[in-house]
């Protein structure tokens, strides 16, 4: 499902390909995705879990950069100045992500030194249930997902 990053062309979306579907029919989807983002193949049962992460997914991020700039207005940056940076973090890391090809953990922990300002805000984050409230997010709307399907 791509959504709203696909108007800065950066939507994530996964095709699923029917027994009577063709090389050029596979080929044709590429292209009128690719102009909007990415897109991968993966198999039709996998559709509503791929909703529930990319399709729902953008929203997620959007509660995250905003609280994200909430806390530096907290911390007493003026508010625009607080989205820029919490939005910019954001594209960095994803980008670190995909350029690097290390996984999120091993980048969380280069940045993480011992004792310091970033490991005391992980452990902030996972006494909220950070990591489980965006496991159960996307668990939850992929269920979701499904039921709609069956209507």
């Amino acid at each position: 499902m791509p959504n709203t990053p696909s108007l800065v062309g950066e939507s994530a979306a996964v095709m699923s390909l029917g027994e009577k579907a063709t090389a050029e029919d596979e080929k044709l989807v590429k292209v009128l995705f690719e102009a909007v983002g990415k897109i991968w193949t993966a198999k039709e049962k996998l559709l509503d879990a791929v909703t529930g992460l990319s399709g729902s997914g953008p929203a997620y991020i959007y509660l995250a950069i905003e609280a994200l700039a909430d806390g530096g207005v907290a911390a007493g940056l003026p508010r625009e100045l607080a989205t820029s940076l919490a939005s910019q973090t954001v594209l960095g890391a994803a980008k670190m992500v995909i350029d690097t090809k290390k996984s999120p953990g091993q980048l969380k922990d280069e940045v993480a030194s011992p004792a310091g300002t970033t490991i005391t805000g992980i452990h902030e984050l996972e006494k909220g249930g950070f990591r489980a409230t965006l496991m159960s997010a996307v668990i939850a709307a992929a269920k979701r997902s499904e039921e709609l399907s069956k209507t």
